[in-house]
């Protein structure tokens, strides 16, 4: 018998995308610490973390290096847009 899910393990999925690609990829996901592993590597790096469990939870069920699908386009395209704007507006660090 499986162990049953524990509704407060955290989740994390990295995505990247490659100008002349056609979707953002799946690069990295996880449960738990490996969860934590993908979230304490984009802050040392400042990358953005966003936290939405729909999103989150709809991007786990990508596989690792797949693209994502059609119908998750729009709300991605949604989130990159908002970073772009976040990242324009933040004065550059010296």
């Amino acid at each position: 018998m499986a162990a049953p899910k524990d509704p407060n393990l955290r989740q994390a999925v990295a995505l990247a995308y490659a100008a002349g690609t056609q979707a953002p990829k799946v690069v990295a996901s996880g449960k738990g610490l490996i969860a934590e592993q993908i979230i304490k590597l984009a802050q040392e790096n400042e990358i953005y973390v966003h936290q939405s469990k729909e999103m989150v939870a709809l991007l786990m069920q990508v596989e690792l290096d797949r693209e994502i699908p059609p119908n998750l386009y729009k709300a991605v395209a949604e989130l990159l847009a908002w970073l772009y704007q976040i990242e324009k507006a933040t004065p550059p660090k010296l």
